[in-house]
C-alpha cells in the first residue's frame, strides 16, 4: 500500500511522517491526539483501526472516531474521520463487527453491514450537556469509508456512572451477540443481543485494580486445540482467563498482567479475522509517550499475536510482533555460538534507529548482561533473574536455562519480548539529537549467545 502524503495536507507538509520524533512503524495521527484504539475489525482485505482522536488539538478533548486502513497490518492510510460528536455526547471508545447475517437489518446491498458500538458520553460538551454515558450503534454499507448513526440511539442507556467503551463479539454456538461493558470503578458487566439493538445484562464482573475498555474473547489452548478458553481483559492490561457458556463467565484462572512496562494501555484485539488465519490479534495505546514539537501526540503499539499457552505456572498469555514485520526488514545481520566477554560490543558498527532485534543467552547463574539502545538501558541479572529497563524492574517467571529476548526498537518507543513473549515490557522514549547508537554488553563475565539476530527496519511512511 502507498503511503503518500494525503489529500487535505497543506502544501509544504511532505516532511509530515518523517519527523524526528515521530515513530516510523507505529501508527500516529498525521495530526493532532490519538489515544484508545477502537473498532478492530477485518473485512475484505483490509484491517480496519477507528482510534480515538481530537481532530481540532494535540491534547486530550473533542472525542472522534479516526480511521486507518491496512492491507497488511504494518502500513497503516489514515481516512477521514469516521464518527463525530452530537447532542447526546462526544464519541468514546467501542468496537465494530461484521454482521454477517443482517441481524441488526442494517444492510443495504449484497455485501455484509460492519457495525460499530461506541459510548456517547453525555455531559462531555456543551451540545450533550445534562445528557448521560450511553451506547450507541452506527453502520457502514462501503467497506467502511462512511458510518450512519442509528436513529433509534442510544439502544443501551444509562446503567451507571460513566459506564463506556462496549466491546461486542458474535458468540456463535448461541447464535447472538455478547457484549462486554464497563461500568465504574472496577466492574464490569456481560450482555446479550440477538440484534445489536436490545441488550440484556447476564453477568458482573470485577477486576480490582482495572477498569475500562475491556476485551474478551476466545482463545485455544496452544498445545490443544480443542480447549476453548476465554479472556477478559481491562485497558490496564490486568486479564483473566476462564470458561463461556453463553450465559455466564466462570473465572478459573487470574488476574494476570499482560504488560509490565510503563506504557501499555487499552489493549483491542480484532473482530473477524478470517478463520483460515485464525490469530488473535490485538493493538494497544502507548500512553503517556511525549513527542516534542511534533504536530502529533501519542501512538499505538506494534499489532501482535495472543497465544494461550500452558506453562509450569498455569495458563498465560503470550505477545509477540505478528509475522508481517518481516516485510519491513531491510538488513539482517547474525551472530552465532557468540561468546561477548566484558568490554566487548558485536554491535558498535550498527547505526540505526529502526530495529528488531532477538537474542537467545544461555544464563549462567553471574551472567549480566544486556543492550544500550540510543541511552536506554535493558539489563538482565542471571542471579536474581530481573530484567529491568528505564522505570521498571521485573522477575523472570520462567525458569529456563536458556532466555530469549526479541526486542522492537522505534525512534519514540522500546518493546521488549521475553521467553518468547511470556512476559512483554512497553515503553515510550524521547529520541536524542546525536546519531543513534546500539550496544550489547556483558559484565563481570562472558555471556554464551546462542544466535543473535539484528534486522534494520524501513519506515511504514515510505511510498511503496
Amino acid at each position: 500500500m502507498s503511503n503518500e502524503i494525503e489529500p487535505g495536507l497543506d502544501a509544504g507538509d511532505a516532511a509530515v511522517y518523517h519527523e524526528r520524533c515521530r515513530p516510523q512503524f507505529h501508527f500516529t495521527a498525521r495530526r493532532n491526539a490519538l489515544n484508545a484504539p477502537n473498532g478492530l475489525v477485518y473485512y475484505q482485505g483490509e484491517y480496519h483501526m477507528f482510534f480515538q482522536h481530537n481532530p481540532m488539538g494535540n491534547s486530550w478533548g473533542n472525542m472522534t472516531w479516526g480511521h486507518a486502513v491496512s492491507t497488511d497490518l504494518v502500513t497503516w492510510r489514515q481516512l477521514d474521520n469516521a464518527i463525530c460528536p452530537d447532542n447526546l455526547g462526544t464519541i468514546y471508545s467501542g468496537s465494530a463487527v461484521v454482521d454477517h447475517t443482517n441481524t441488526a437489518g442494517f444492510q443495504t446491498g449484497s455485501d455484509p453491514v460492519i457495525v460499530a458500538m461506541y459510548t456517547a458520553a453525555g455531559g462531555s460538551s456543551k451540545e450533550s450537556e445534562g445528557q448521560p454515558f450511553t451506547q450507541c450503534l452506527a453502520y457502514s454499507n462501503d467497506r467502511g469509508r462512511t458510518l450512519t448513526k442509528y436513529s433509534g440511539n442510544p439502544v443501551l442507556p444509562h446503567v451507571v456512572g460513566e459506564n463506556r467503551d462496549p466491546k461486542v463479539m458474535w458468540y456463535a454456538p448461541g447464535g447472538f451477540w455478547v457484549m462486554a461493558l464497563f461500568l465504574d470503578l472496577d466492574s464490569f458487566a456481560l450482555f446479550t443481543s440477538p440484534n445489536m439493538k436490545h441488550w440484556k445484562r447476564i453477568q458482573t464482573i470485577t477486576l480490582p485494580g482495572s477498569s475500562e475498555c475491556p476485551d474478551f474473547f476466545p482463545l485455544p489452548v496452544q498445545s490443544s486445540p480443542d480447549d476453548e478458553r476465554w479472556v477478559f481483559m481491562a485497558a490496564s492490561g490486568h486479564y483473566l482467563v476462564g470458561r463461556f457458556d453463553g450465559t455466564e463467565f466462570a473465572v478459573t484462572a487470574g488476574a494476570f498482567q499482560i504488560d509490565h512496562g510503563s506504557n501499555f494501555y487499552a489493549g483491542q484485539t480484532f473482530s473477524d479475522i478470517p478463520a483460515a488465519d485464525g490469530r488473535r490479534i490485538q493493538i494497544a495505546w502507548m500512553a503517556g509517550g511525549v513527542y516534542p514539537g511534533m504536530p502529533f501526540n501519542q501512538q499505538m503499539s506494534f499489532p501482535c499475536e495472543l497465544t494461550l499457552r500452558c506453562t509450569p505456572s498455569g495458563l498465560r498469555l503470550f505477545r509477540l510482533p505478528v509475522k508481517e514485520i518481516a516485510s519491513l526488514v531491510e538488513t539482517e545481520i547474525e551472530w552465532h555460538d557468540l561468546i561477548v566477554v566484558p568490554g566487548e560490543n558485536p554491535l558498535a558498527h550498527i547505526q540505526a534507529d529502526l530495529l528488531d532485534i532477538s537474542v537467545e543467552i544461555t544464563c549462567e547463574q553471574q551472567s549480566i548482561f544486556g543492550f544500550r539502545i540510543d541511552g536506554a538501558e535493558i539489563r538482565y541479572s542471571a542471579l536474581d533473574r530481573t530484567l529491568s529497563c528505564l522505570s521498571k524492574a521485573f522477575k523472570r517467571e520462567s525458569e529456563d536455562t536458556n532466555m530469549t529476548l526479541r526486542i522492537l526498537a522505534d525512534r519514540t518507543s522500546i518493546e521488549i519480548f521475553v521467553d518468547h513473549g511470556r512476559t512483554v515490557l512497553s515503553f515510550c522514549v524521547t529520541p536524542s539529537d546525536a546519531q543513534p547508537t546500539l550496544e550489547f554488553f556483558a559484565e563481570d563475565a562472558p555471556v554464551n549467545v546462542a544466535a543473535l539476530e539484528v534486522r534494520i527496519l524501513r519506515s511504514i511512511w515510505q511510498n511503496t
